[in-house]
């Protein structure tokens, strides 16, 4: 009995040291990787396949402008976005299919200036 038990928890803090490194692994996958700053116009929200669709703006050295189907990093952020909404987000060379730190760009806030 107390053998099934230690077994058990064994397993449990493997499980959740792995769940653990993954996770550190995954945000210090970009460490080092140029990033680019990303705009474009969600057309679609699957929330069921974590993914959404994007009318997005070209990005100079990393992308010609096209719609595309996109993973989030963040989970949470697929409650918040709707069809029509402008988004800004960053993307990493290399990395065509994660949109990082993805923001909603408020259409009434002022437009910042051109940098010269």
């Amino acid at each position: 009995m107390i053998s099934n038990k230690h077994t058990r928890l064994t397993a449990l803090v493997a499980a959740m040291l792995c769940l653990f490194l993954a996770t550190a692994l995954a945000q210090n996958g970009n460490a080092g990787k140029k990033s680019y700053t990303f705009k474009g116009k969600v057309e679609k929200v699957d929330a069921a396949a974590r993914k959404i669709t994007v009318n997005g703006e070209k990005v100079e050295g990393w992308m010609d402008s096209m719609t595309m189907n996109y993973s989030v990093d963040k989970e949470d952020v697929l409650k918040k976005l709707k069809v029509g909404d402008q988004i800004t987000a960053k993307v990493y060379e290399g990395d065509f299919v994660v949109l990082h730190d993805v923001q909603v760009v408020d259409p009434k806030a002022p437009a910042a200036p051109a940098k010269k």
